[in-house]
């Protein structure tokens, strides 16, 4: 691909591109760092900075799924940016993905995106929305909906607040408890995120194990 094209790609900006272009680009060089989605001949290419309260809430997030699933018993396996593709049709990059119960079972171990063709999609996902906060609980909502995706949660870093939907017939509703590890609040993760401004991960690791010891 010409470098004049390479010049003229909007970041953060849906474009029009056939799927042969889009795998070009994904393959580039300048674009080694960046995270890609595509829908039916559209796509996106997200290379924004990413700050400390991004970060944090991309490390705190984590640290509360795994704990509860460690004190519920629940079976999981944590994915983060990888690459989810429908080939010629979709692909999507989140932040932070799950597959939950048997669901993990048959995860090749590789590098190359994860073929939805061949595997079941994630049973969890989660975006964390600073500057895509928008297109996160629009466009590929609805993106994620047509891929199946069982539960997705939008972190608003700037509010450290989550919306999270519970999905099923590609359609979607807000719910404020997981329905994917079941009787984890919404409410208690908000404020494991809200800790997360004034104490340390230790701290807040130390938190959340009495909480859920006690429950």
């Amino acid at each position: 691909m010409k470098q004049s094209t390479l010049n003229s790609i909007l970041m953060d900006t849906w474009i029009k591109k056939t799927w042969e272009d889009y795998l070009k680009l994904t393959r580039h060089f300048n674009y080694e760092n960046a995270t890609f989605y595509y829908d039916q001949g559209w796509m996106k290419i997200e290379m924004s900075p990413i700050g400390i309260a991004h970060a944090k809430d991309n490390n705190i997030i984590p640290t509360v799924i795994i704990l509860y699933a460690a004190f519920k018993n629940i079976s999981l396996e944590g994915l983060t940016n990888v690459s989810l593709r429908k080939t010629g049709i979709r692909e999507v990059q989140p932040d932070i993905s799950y597959y939950i119960g048997k669901n993990r079972s048959n995860l090749p171990r590789n590098n190359s995106p994860i073929n939805l063709d061949e595997i079941s999609p994630p049973t969890l996902i989660i975006e964390i929305g600073s500057s895509s906060y928008l297109d996160d609980i629009g466009k590929k909502r609805l993106l994620y909906e047509q891929l199946g995706i069982k539960e997705y949660w939008v972190i608003n870093v700037a509010e450290s607040q989550i919306i999270a939907f519970t999905m099923e017939n590609q359609g979607s509703y807000q719910i404020r408890e997981s329905q994917v590890l079941s009787g984890l609040s919404i409410d208690l993760v908000e404020e494991a995120l809200k800790r997360s401004q004034t104490e340390d991960d230790s701290s807040i690791t130390r938190w959340l194990m009495s909480t859920f010891q006690s429950q």
